[in-house]
């Protein structure tokens, strides 16, 4: 008898850990774990006759602790997917030749990155490039002949006379860096002296690589974050046009990025096509007949988030206009159709990336595809290709017709792991925050969801500040990861937030924990009394970069609300952290000034100033190579935490930096951060 009870106790056991992690249908609750195991599509690219689509296939090696990426094609309708490159090493940014027979592409597998190119019927890859520097990015003349090519070298050498610097560099004892102006570091990399050039090749690969921005001390792309968008081929091929931030001293504190157009050969220096605006201009893009360039333009010099406008210019007459200038969005990725009278584009709207298609004659803007997060959108025949996600799926390509209707998915690549993986359902709500005005937030219903139980709370707060939680697919704060440990998400995108106008984005200057904090602490409300569900004495909030700083501003100025904190990579100090940072324009603009021509700009809101008010327990976590908001301010945290006795952890990668990247520290990080909330929120 006590051996019958012994068995049926570890079958009841075996079944319950089975419905704990992995449910008899072979379905188990969402974690960390989905997040790394979905492929990510990127970069699709549409064939010249719009029949195929060339993209790359991201996939996660865990246990290598990396991923990689591979090529591959499939028919615009859907039909045919297959990979088209298959090496261990990295293969990325394709591009179509002119008469489609080819792909070119970036690969590593020669042990540095270069150019490569295979045909899309079958055969080996072919190495197009061998220079002795790594090559960044690349692009294709119009005509064939030519293609530009990205690599770091030092102003003023060529190829071989910055590879013997660097080489000397190497074997030189002494290890000091010596500067004489900023930037010394920006975003993870150290600065030593190197600029990200354009150089221009025939597209055989051989003879002399041509610097077309020889003497500019700037980077095309853009650092760090810049690529292909950054530069073109002029119609003709016989010119490049670029953008790059050429302000001399000024550039850790300049957001005065312009465009340049410098002829191939070499000949005659780059000329500055947009001098008279003082803000940023850049992401060149010619219409297909060569009558028109296209270009994102801001209009406030030192605001990385002002609004941003499609200009069109006639070319090469230079007459320009503006063709968005009323609309109250701010377009990101964009392209044109193949008649070269529309312009398809993306900007976030309303807790969404929109899909916006806008004529170029008259300005009228239709939304083609409202909800979830477009990217890349290319015309292809009489329909739209792009990429969409959203809280229930990574990045899957769709395409669209022309007047937005007939909406067909193309990849249905992580359908199998989506079906396995439990997701919570997903609801937007409104409430009257700040000055009545409307706000936006989301909710993510705990997996299995009873309305006759109650749920604990992960309050998220989002970076920025002008940044969102919208309806799309994260792979680092991803909503869905809290849902399936049992927890209610809720996300706010309080006054500040991108998406919602530019007048609701910009009125956050000078008052970081104003606003925000009141929409936060409305939203919260709301959510609770909408959801009589949700356990109000069972809350946490968390929340990286901004949302590190708000959840420092929360613990001295909201201090009896929440069960515990999580803080990524947040300000202690705002005054102290103008001076740890790199790019100065975005407190100079956000603080109005710098910390001695306006020092209560940044003490008016300065959490250090309210540590006296701490009571609740954080968990403090930051990256060692994050420059933006730098480790010290989260050593400080943790410091005021253990000083005050208040129950604290810290969670240090010395190898990460302002993003947790890495598959294992990415683990690492879920289960430390949900191992805090269960041990606050669930006991």
């Amino acid at each position: 008898m006590k051996l019958r009870i012994i068995v049926i106790t570890i079958c009841l056991l075996l079944l319950s850990g089975l419905s704990a992690s992995s449910r008899a249908d072979g379905t188990h609750p969402f974690s960390v774990h989905d997040m790394l195991a979905m492929e990510r599509i990127g970069d699709p690219q549409v064939s010249p006759n719009g029949k195929l689509i060339a993209f790359t296939l991201r996939t996660t090696d865990v246990e290598a602790n990396k991923g990689r990426s591979d090529l591959w094609l499939v028919g615009a309708d859907g039909a045919g997917l297959r990979r088209l490159t298959s090496h261990s090493a990295n293969d990325s940014s394709p591009r179509w030749s002119h008469d489609g027979k080819w792909v070119w592409f970036l690969s590593s597998r020669s042990d540095s990155s270069q150019v490569w190119r295979i045909a899309i019927d079958g055969g080996e890859a072919e190495q197009v490039t061998d220079q002795p520097l790594d090559v960044s990015t690349f692009l294709l003349s119009p005509t064939g002949a030519h293609f530009a090519i990205a690599m770091e070298v030092f102003p003023g050498s060529d190829v071989s006379e910055t590879v013997e610097r660097l080489d000397a560099i190497e074997n030189d004892p002494a290890s000091g860096l010596l500067y004489d102006k900023l930037f010394i570091r920006h975003w993870d990399t150290w600065k030593d002296g190197r600029r990200s050039h354009l150089f221009v090749l025939p597209t055989s690969g051989q003879g002399r690589p041509i610097d077309v921005m020889n003497g500019m001390d700037a980077d095309c792309p853009t650092k760090p974050f810049g690529g292909p968008e950054d530069a073109t081929f002029a119609p003709d091929g016989r010119s490049l046009v670029f953008t790059a931030r050429d302000v001399g001293r000024a550039e850790a504190w300049s957001t005065d990025f312009d465009l340049y157009q410098v002829p191939i050969d070499g000949s005659a220096k780059p000329r500055c096509l947009t001098s008279e605006n003082e803000a940023w201009d850049g992401s060149p893009v010619f219409s297909p007949d060569g009558r028109t360039l296209a270009y994102l333009a801001m209009q406030i010099p030192g605001y990385e988030s002002d609004r941003n406008r499609i200009v069109l210019q006639d070319w090469p007459t230079g007459k320009r206009r503006v063709l968005t200038a009323e609309w109250d969005r701010s377009p990101g990725s964009f392209s044109w159709s193949g008649d070269s009278q529309t312009i398809y584009a993306t900007a976030s709207n309303l807790g969404q990336r929109s899909l916006f298609a806008i004529d170029t004659a008259e300005g009228k803007i239709a939304t083609l595809v409202r909800d979830g997060g477009m990217t890349s959108p290319s015309s292809a025949g009489d329909r739209i290709v792009f990429g969409r996600h959203h809280l229930r799926s990574p990045v899957e390509l769709y395409s669209v017709s022309e007047k937005g209707d007939d909406l067909r998915s193309i990849t249905s690549i992580n359908k199998a792991r989506l079906a396995a993986a439990e997701m919570g359902e997903i609801e937007q709500f409104t409430f009257a925050g700040w000055n009545d005005e409307k706000v936006y937030g989301y909710v993510v219903k705990p997996i299995h969801f009873d309305p006759k139980k109650t749920y604990p709370v992960a309050f998220l707060i989002h970076g920025g500040p002008q940044g969102s939680f919208g309806n799309t697919f994260h792979y680092r704060w991803n909503p869905q990861a809290y849902a399936g440990a049992g927890y209610a998400a809720v996300m706010i995108d309080f006054h500040g937030s991108s998406g919602y106008g530019q007048e609701f984005c910009d009125s956050i200057k000078s008052d970081w924990g104003g606003k925000p904090l009141e929409d936060l602490q409305k939203g919260l409300a709301a959510a609770l009394k909408r959801y009589p569900w949700m356990n109000r004495d069972r809350v946490s909030a968390l929340g990286a970069s901004y949302g590190g700083y708000m959840i420092n501003w929360i613990s001295g100025n909201w201090p009896d609300r929440f069960r515990c904190l999580v803080n990524h990579d947040g300000n202690l100090c705002e005054r102290m952290a103008y001076y740890d940072t790199e790019e100065l324009w975005f407190p100079e603009r956000d603080h109005i000034g710098t910390p001695w021509s306006n020092p209560e700009g940044y003490e008016k809101h300065n959490p250090i100033n309210f540590v006296k008010n701490w009571k609740t327990p954080m968990l403090v976590i930051h990256g060692g190579l994050d420059y933006r908001v730098v480790d010290t301010q989260g050593m400080a945290t943790f410091t005021a935490l253990q000083r005050r006795g208040i129950p604290s952890k810290m969670l240090y990668f010395p190898d990460e930096n302002h993003w947790v990247l890495k598959p294992a520290n990415s683990i690492l990080w879920h289960d430390t951060v949900i191992g805090w909330l269960d041990e606050w929120t669930k006991k």
